[in-house]
């Protein structure tokens, strides 16, 4: 975390807001900036919630404002990470998934839209069952190769798509015979892989993302490539705090690498 970047952002804010409070009464043409700058300056901080509310304010003034809904579909999917109820968890991904929706529908040449709801739909799928599971795949699929395809530069668009990769190739036998039935058998391209080298692409665009070692540190062991593995974990334990689930990587990395060695 930039405490600088952080500290100057609501310096910011505030002098906006100091010098025209009628913006914050939505008054005003520029009072959706202030908002979005004041939901960045939250999430860059970590507070999810405090984003949320800044990006629906923008929203609620600028319902066409396509950056809005896919931050609003990232707090929530943030959020929703964050519960333990199974309903309610449920609830915020579903939300998430439907700003995303919102996002593509304002901008359909729009990346993060796509993205987000790539996202989502995962998100959705892990409280799913196995048959829903796949066919929720299918989708996701196809909402990740639009955001490449209008994007290749986004890091988490790349890690996303290795997350497929390894999910599709490694399905159990039960899913196996859902994706027989409803994809027409697991996708040729799926590998392992097709993964490493996804989560490498994510790497080579944003090496300081914790999780992107972390991905590719568990896509070798499944590849059966234990040093390789063993010099990823290290990277995680070794790169600096960024995001809020940072702590909580590093710790799997610790008990994966004391199991390795």
């Amino acid at each position: 975390m930039n405490r600088i970047l952080v500290i100057t952002s609501f310096l910011i804010c505030f002098i906006l807001i100091s010098q025209s409070p009628a913006l914050v009464a939505g008054e005003g043409p520029d009072s959706v900036v202030i908002y979005m700058a004041m939901g960045d300056s939250a999430y860059r901080n970590f507070e999810n919630k405090a984003s949320l509310e800044q990006y629906r304010k923008a929203f609620q003034l600028d319902p066409k404002n396509a950056k809005a809904a896919w931050k609003i579909s990232r707090a929530y999917v943030d959020i929703g990470e964050t519960k333990k109820d199974k309903e309610e968890r449920k609830q915020y991904f579903q939300k998430g998934l439907d700003f995303a929706n919102k996002a593509v529908e304002i901008n359909p040449d729009g990346a993060k839209g796509y993205l987000w709801k790539s996202i989502s739909l995962g998100r959705v799928a892990l409280d799913a069952g196995k048959k829903e599971q796949v066919r929720l795949s299918k989708e996701i699929k196809e909402q990740i190769d639009k955001s490449i395809k209008l994007d290749s530069t986004d890091d988490i668009a790349w890690h996303v798509l290795g997350r497929w990769h390894r999910k599709m190739a490694t399905l159990g036998w039960i899913q196996r015979q859902f994706a027989n039935a409803f994809l027409g058998g697991v996708p040729k391209d799926a590998s392992v892989e097709e993964a490493a080298n996804c989560f490498k692409k994510a790497i080579e665009l944003n090496p300081s993302h914790i999780n992107h070692h972390l991905e590719l540190a568990l896509t070798y062991e499944e590849l059966k490539e234990k040093d390789l593995a063993k010099e990823e974990y290290q990277k995680v334990l070794e790169l600096p705090e960024k995001d809020s689930d940072d702590k909580f990587l590093k710790e799997e990395a610790q008990k994966r690498l004391s199991k390795l060695d």
